[in-house]
Protein backbone atom coordinates (compact mmCIF):
# COMPACT_ATOMS: atom_id res chain seq x y z
CA UNK A 1 0.00 0.00 0.00
CA UNK A 2 2.88 2.37 0.84
CA UNK A 3 4.49 1.71 -2.54
CA UNK A 4 1.23 2.52 -4.30
CA UNK A 5 0.91 5.90 -2.51
CA UNK A 6 4.57 6.68 -3.27
CA UNK A 7 4.07 5.76 -6.94
CA UNK A 8 0.97 8.02 -7.21
CA UNK A 9 2.84 10.90 -5.53
CA UNK A 10 5.85 10.56 -7.86
CA UNK A 11 3.56 10.32 -10.91
CA UNK A 12 1.66 13.44 -9.80
CA UNK A 13 4.92 15.39 -9.31
CA UNK A 14 6.25 14.34 -12.73
CA UNK A 15 2.97 15.30 -14.38
CA UNK A 16 2.92 18.70 -12.68
CA UNK A 17 6.56 19.35 -13.64
CA UNK A 18 5.93 18.39 -17.27
CA UNK A 19 2.88 20.65 -17.67
CA UNK A 20 4.63 23.93 -16.89
CA UNK A 21 4.98 26.44 -19.71
CA UNK A 22 7.89 28.83 -19.92
CA UNK A 23 7.78 31.90 -22.14
CA UNK A 24 10.82 34.03 -22.85
CA UNK A 25 10.72 37.15 -24.99
CA UNK A 26 13.64 37.54 -27.38
CA UNK A 27 14.77 40.24 -29.76
CA UNK A 28 12.88 39.90 -33.05
CA UNK A 29 16.21 40.05 -34.93
CA UNK A 30 17.73 37.23 -32.82
CA UNK A 31 18.14 34.00 -34.81
CA UNK A 32 16.10 31.18 -33.26
CA UNK A 33 16.15 27.86 -35.10
CA UNK A 34 14.61 24.78 -33.46
CA UNK A 35 13.52 22.61 -36.37
CA UNK A 36 15.93 23.47 -39.18
CA UNK A 37 13.02 24.52 -41.40
CA UNK A 38 12.79 27.86 -43.24
CA UNK A 39 12.11 30.57 -40.67
CA UNK A 40 11.86 34.33 -40.15
CA UNK A 41 15.64 34.74 -39.89
CA UNK A 42 16.16 33.02 -43.25
CA UNK A 43 13.47 35.21 -44.83
CA UNK A 44 14.88 38.48 -43.49
CA UNK A 45 18.55 37.76 -44.26
CA UNK A 46 17.94 36.33 -47.73
CA UNK A 47 15.69 39.26 -48.70
CA UNK A 48 18.24 41.85 -47.55
CA UNK A 49 21.21 40.15 -49.19
CA UNK A 50 19.44 39.58 -52.51
CA UNK A 51 17.97 43.08 -52.72
CA UNK A 52 21.36 44.61 -51.86
CA UNK A 53 22.89 42.55 -54.68
CA UNK A 54 20.15 43.50 -57.14
CA UNK A 55 20.40 47.23 -56.43
CA UNK A 56 24.20 47.19 -56.76
CA UNK A 57 23.94 46.05 -60.40
CA UNK A 58 24.01 48.28 -63.46
CA UNK A 59 20.29 48.20 -64.34
CA UNK A 60 19.48 50.83 -61.69
CA UNK A 61 22.11 53.32 -62.90
CA UNK A 62 21.28 52.68 -66.57
CA UNK A 63 17.60 53.36 -65.95
CA UNK A 64 18.31 56.54 -63.97
CA UNK A 65 20.65 57.85 -66.66
CA UNK A 66 18.15 57.22 -69.44
CA UNK A 67 15.02 58.41 -67.60
CA UNK A 68 16.35 61.01 -65.12
CA UNK A 69 14.43 59.37 -62.26
CA UNK A 70 14.69 56.24 -60.10
CA UNK A 71 13.02 53.07 -61.39
CA UNK A 72 9.61 52.07 -60.02
CA UNK A 73 9.43 48.46 -58.82
CA UNK A 74 6.64 46.09 -57.84
CA UNK A 75 7.03 42.68 -56.19
CA UNK A 76 5.11 40.00 -58.07
CA UNK A 77 4.65 36.40 -56.99
CA UNK A 78 7.31 34.44 -55.14
CA UNK A 79 6.23 30.81 -55.52
CA UNK A 80 6.94 28.25 -52.81
CA UNK A 81 8.23 25.13 -54.58
CA UNK A 82 9.89 23.71 -51.48
CA UNK A 83 8.86 20.50 -49.72
CA UNK A 84 7.42 22.37 -46.72
CA UNK A 85 4.82 25.02 -46.04
CA UNK A 86 6.39 28.46 -46.29
CA UNK A 87 4.31 31.60 -45.93
CA UNK A 88 5.69 33.42 -48.95
CA UNK A 89 3.83 36.60 -47.92
CA UNK A 90 6.34 37.05 -45.09
CA UNK A 91 9.23 36.76 -47.54
CA UNK A 92 7.51 39.09 -50.02
CA UNK A 93 7.11 41.75 -47.32
CA UNK A 94 10.78 41.37 -46.39
CA UNK A 95 11.66 41.96 -50.07
CA UNK A 96 9.38 45.00 -50.23
CA UNK A 97 10.87 46.49 -47.07
CA UNK A 98 14.44 46.01 -48.32
CA UNK A 99 13.59 47.59 -51.69
CA UNK A 100 11.75 50.56 -50.25
CA UNK A 101 14.21 51.26 -47.44
CA UNK A 102 17.14 51.22 -49.87
CA UNK A 103 16.12 54.64 -51.22
CA UNK A 104 17.39 53.54 -54.66
CA UNK A 105 13.99 52.80 -56.21
CA UNK A 106 10.38 53.88 -55.92
CA UNK A 107 7.88 51.25 -55.00
CA UNK A 108 4.22 50.66 -55.88
CA UNK A 109 1.54 48.62 -54.15
CA UNK A 110 0.81 44.99 -55.04
CA UNK A 111 -2.20 43.88 -57.09
CA UNK A 112 -4.34 43.17 -54.00
CA UNK A 113 -3.27 46.37 -52.27
CA UNK A 114 -4.10 48.37 -55.42
CA UNK A 115 -7.58 46.84 -55.49
CA UNK A 116 -8.20 47.99 -51.91
CA UNK A 117 -6.85 51.48 -52.64
CA UNK A 118 -8.93 51.79 -55.82
CA UNK A 119 -12.09 50.86 -53.93
CA UNK A 120 -11.31 53.58 -51.40
CA UNK A 121 -10.62 56.09 -54.17
CA UNK A 122 -13.97 55.26 -55.84
CA UNK A 123 -15.71 55.63 -52.49
CA UNK A 124 -14.16 59.09 -52.06
CA UNK A 125 -15.84 60.29 -55.25
CA UNK A 126 -19.22 60.18 -53.50
CA UNK A 127 -21.06 63.00 -51.76
CA UNK A 128 -19.66 62.20 -48.30
CA UNK A 129 -16.06 63.26 -49.02
CA UNK A 130 -15.00 66.89 -49.08
CA UNK A 131 -14.16 67.69 -52.71
CA UNK A 132 -10.94 69.45 -51.63
CA UNK A 133 -9.60 66.20 -50.14
CA UNK A 134 -10.74 63.71 -52.81
CA UNK A 135 -7.96 61.79 -54.54
CA UNK A 136 -8.25 62.02 -58.33
CA UNK A 137 -8.79 58.94 -60.48
CA UNK A 138 -6.23 57.75 -63.08
CA UNK A 139 -3.22 59.20 -61.26
CA UNK A 140 -1.50 55.91 -60.35
CA UNK A 141 2.20 55.40 -60.92
CA UNK A 142 2.99 52.44 -63.14
CA UNK A 143 5.85 50.08 -62.35
CA UNK A 144 8.90 49.84 -64.61
CA UNK A 145 10.10 46.51 -63.21
CA UNK A 146 8.60 43.48 -61.48
CA UNK A 147 10.49 41.23 -59.06
CA UNK A 148 9.42 37.58 -59.28
CA UNK A 149 10.87 34.34 -57.97
CA UNK A 150 10.66 31.02 -56.22
CA UNK A 151 11.77 29.22 -53.06
CA UNK A 152 13.02 25.65 -53.66
CA UNK A 153 14.43 22.97 -51.39
CA UNK A 154 16.27 19.65 -51.44
CA UNK A 155 16.33 17.39 -48.40
CA UNK A 156 18.62 14.42 -47.74
CA UNK A 157 17.72 12.41 -44.65
CA UNK A 158 19.00 9.40 -42.78
CA UNK A 159 18.36 8.09 -39.27
CA UNK A 160 18.13 11.07 -36.91
CA UNK A 161 19.97 13.44 -39.21
CA UNK A 162 19.23 15.43 -42.32
CA UNK A 163 20.68 18.10 -44.58
CA UNK A 164 18.37 20.60 -46.18
CA UNK A 165 19.25 23.15 -48.81
CA UNK A 166 16.99 26.06 -49.67
CA UNK A 167 17.56 27.86 -52.95
CA UNK A 168 15.88 31.22 -53.53
CA UNK A 169 15.78 32.47 -57.12
CA UNK A 170 14.72 36.03 -57.91
CA UNK A 171 14.50 37.88 -61.23
CA UNK A 172 13.95 41.56 -62.02
CA UNK A 173 11.93 41.87 -65.23
CA UNK A 174 11.43 44.99 -67.36
CA UNK A 175 7.64 45.32 -67.70
CA UNK A 176 7.85 47.10 -71.06
CA UNK A 177 10.15 44.62 -72.81
CA UNK A 178 10.05 41.42 -70.66
CA UNK A 179 13.85 41.62 -70.47
CA UNK A 180 15.43 40.18 -67.35
CA UNK A 181 17.79 42.84 -66.03
CA UNK A 182 18.94 40.90 -62.95
CA UNK A 183 18.87 37.29 -61.79
CA UNK A 184 19.87 36.42 -58.25
CA UNK A 185 20.29 33.16 -56.38
CA UNK A 186 20.85 32.53 -52.69
CA UNK A 187 21.41 29.12 -51.10
CA UNK A 188 21.06 28.20 -47.43
CA UNK A 189 22.24 24.78 -46.22
CA UNK A 190 21.35 23.41 -42.79
CA UNK A 191 22.50 20.23 -41.06
CA UNK A 192 20.00 19.07 -38.44
CA UNK A 193 20.73 16.39 -35.85
CA UNK A 194 17.62 15.09 -34.11
CA UNK A 195 17.81 13.87 -30.54
CA UNK A 196 16.77 10.24 -30.22
CA UNK A 197 14.25 11.44 -27.63
CA UNK A 198 12.70 14.13 -29.86
CA UNK A 199 9.10 13.83 -31.01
Amino acid sequence: MKHRHLFVLVLALLTAAGCGTTVKRVDVEAPVDYSGRWNDTDSRLVAKEMIDDSLSRSWVAVFQTENKRPPVVIVGSVVNKSHEHINSDVFTKDLERSLLNSGRVKFVASRQERTDVREERVDQQGAFTNSATRRKMAMETGADYMLIGSINSIKDETRGRYVIMYQVNLEMVDLATNEKVWIGQKDIKKVVQKSKYSL
